[in-house]
């Protein structure tokens, strides 16, 4: 099978493909990777003399470029994206130019070459938040979208750009919508490599507001053998959602993670909150669990464990992207309570 991977530098996209090329070696890969910020090609040294896995440098919105690559392909599997919700923020239209304009773009090569099977990678934040005195209530395939945040409405167009090219079109689609994701290899922008590298060097963790806010946590590699089982097993125009049954609230990672190094919660610095933070997110898996056989691995607090190990024997791979976390850290640190 000939599959194209977007944004496979990043840091799921690039688990997918390790995950693939070991499970599935004789599949061909092409990875369609920007090489933003986010992008590392140092994620994938494992398999870049493959000669089934080929690296393209270029931008899922350059049309011509996207129509010519996907031609023959078996397979598309769309994980690029511009991600970080403060970055939207702050400029939101490379957030539309990418996630929407993008995405669509992608759809149109797969319906004019033939009608290629599309798997789109989302996240719940396209759902909104959920009440936290009503724990009961989790995310669902049926849950309506309410995107608070720029980044989000991206995203929720997108998959609204999926489904039409689905129904509009009859193109093979599935969709997958995520909790927050951790585990190897995330840059350190983020809020666990960003705790674990800064613990690490004994630097002060900025922690939004109370730090109260819950995510439904999801290991990496859960993540990615969810969108296996999509793609090899989910119904075409189907929606699945891939959770770790890890609700915490972001004070308790942070903790956790400190727990883990030894180091103390005095590095713990409470900043202002982000504009229209989502206060809860959490994930019912019970549809991807009975149509799919999904479930988690293992446990937050084993899988937590497992990322703080790696980000501490790995440390030559997270120091020369430190400089660009900092600079993001400093400016929480600025507004600290």
């Amino acid at each position: 099978m000939k599959i194209l991977v977007t944004g496979g530098a990043g840091f799921i996209g690039s688990y997918f493909i390790k995950y693939w090329m070991d499970k599935y070696p004789e599949d061909n890969i092409t990875n369609l990777d920007k090489l933003t910020y986010a992008g590392n090609l140092e994620n994938l040294k494992e398999v870049e003399n493959n000669p089934n896995y080929k690296f393209i440098q270029g931008d899922i919105c350059d049309k011509e470029l996207v129509m010519d690559i996907t031609k023959g392909m078996d397979l598309i599997v769309h994980f690029a994206a511009e991600s970080h919700v403060d970055n939207s923020i702050e400029g939101p239209e490379i957030f539309v130019k990418t996630n929407v304009m993008g995405t669509q773009n992608l759809l149109e090569a797969a319906y004019q070459n033939g009608g290629i099977r599309f798997h789109h990678v989302s996240t719940d934040e396209v759902f909104g938040e959920l009440p936290v005195d009503k724990p009961e209530l989790k995310f669902n395939e049926n849950t309506p979208y309410s995107p608070k945040s720029p980044y989000s409405a991206s995203k929720a167009s997108s998959d609204h750009f999926v489904r039409a090219y689905y129904h509009t079109f009859k193109l093979p689609v599935t969709i997958s919508n995520t909790s927050n994701n951790y585990g190897p290899n995330q840059h350190p922008e983020k809020l666990i490599p960003l705790a674990i590298t800064r613990a690490i060097m004994d630097e002060e963790i900025p922690v939004y507001g109370d730090g109260k806010q819950i995510r439904d946590w999801v290991f990496v590699g859960d993540h990615v053998r969810g969108i296996e089982m999509a793609i090899k097993n989910g119904e075409i125009g189907h929606t699945y959602l891939f959770g770790g049954d890890g609700e915490r609230h972001n004070i308790w990672i942070v903790k956790k993670i400190l727990e883990y190094l030894k180091k103390p919660e005095s590095l713990i610095v409470h900043v202002g909150d982000r504009k229209g933070h989502d206060v809860r997110y959490a994930i019912d898996n019970t549809k991807s669990n009975k149509e799919l056989g999904y479930t988690p691995e293992k446990g937050i607090d084993e899988w937590l464990k497992d990322t703080v190990d790696w980000y501490v024997k790995n440390q030559d791979w997270w120091k020369p992207l430190k400089p660009k976390a900092d600079i993001q850290a400093q400016r929480y640190l600025e507004k600290r309570l």
